[in-house]
């Protein structure tokens, strides 16, 4: 039996390498590609205007190193008070690999049920008073327009807090190989164990696999969300999990 981790290239290899270690056979099958994004020299802007934001706000990981990739030599995380949000432990970490220091992270405790916005406001909502600001580092879609976590700009903008984003970097559906292609067909029928974290990633695979039927597919979520998505995708198994690798491998020994 084997996982097929769905996450962007650079997250899916550590999730592979982590699942090896625990004895499982797994492989990297990316469903999102993460590009460039529309206007870097925005995000050298906003690099420059760190120091006016009481809070800067990271949707994933790789908002993190994209944002980071476009770091001006000279700069350093503001000192001045400025908090750096992370929504799960994986942006806390690469938010953490980046140099951001701990103290000034503020992420979901690791006993949280979900990573998400939710359980970062949370911890946050009580941080700010109306006329702060805060910048939220985010993805775009294809078009590289804004995508994702504006639940949690509702929920400052409520609170009379400044909100603006910056988009980091775009995503997109992948452009597989032939292998790839044929890893995925056998996938839907051969017992093989689909771990998703994303529904961008579910609509692209029945985009590339329009024919396909995934009645006898099984699959692992790390959000609800994520397995509403999957069932109405038609996949025959739908397990939730923690995004945690702990959670997950139990969900794959569990439907084993």
């Amino acid at each position: 039996m084997r996982v097929l981790v769905t996450r962007p290239a650079r997250e899916a290899q550590r999730w592979v390498d982590q699942l090896q270690q625990r004895g499982l056979v797994a492989t990297a099958l990316p469903l999102i590609e993460i590009a460039a994004p529309p206007d870097e020299q925005a995000v050298r802007h906003a690099w420059a205007r760190l120091q006016s934001f009481d809070a800067v706000m990271f949707v994933s990981g790789n908002a993190v190193a994209c944002f980071f990739r476009l770091k001006p030599p000279a700069a350093v995380w503001p000192a001045a008070g400025t908090r750096a949000w992370a929504p799960g432990p994986g942006t806390r970490d690469a938010l953490a690999d980046a140099g951001v220091p701990h103290e000034a992270i503020d992420s979901p405790p690791g006993d949280a049920q979900q990573f998400d916005s939710d359980a970062l406001w949370a911890q946050v909502a009580t941080q700010l008073d109306a006329g702060q600001r805060v910048l939220v580092v985010r993805g775009g879609g294809a078009t590289g327009q804004g995508a994702g976590r504006d639940w949690l700009a509702t929920q400052l903008a409520g609170r009379g807090v400044a909100v603006e984003s910056v988009v980091a970097y775009c995503r997109r559906a992948p452009e597989w190989t032939a292998e790839q292609l044929q890893l995925a067909k056998q996938a839907a029928h051969d017992g093989s164990i689909w771990l998703f974290s994303s529904s961008e990633a579910i609509a692209n695979l029945q985009s590339l696999l329009a024919d396909s039927r995934w009645n006898e597919a099984r699959a692992i979520a790390t959000h609800p969300r994520i397995a509403q998505a999957a069932s109405a995708a038609g996949f025959g198994v739908v397990c939730l999990s923690r995004p945690t690798v702990a959670d997950v491998v139990a969900s794959i020994e569990s439907i084993r």
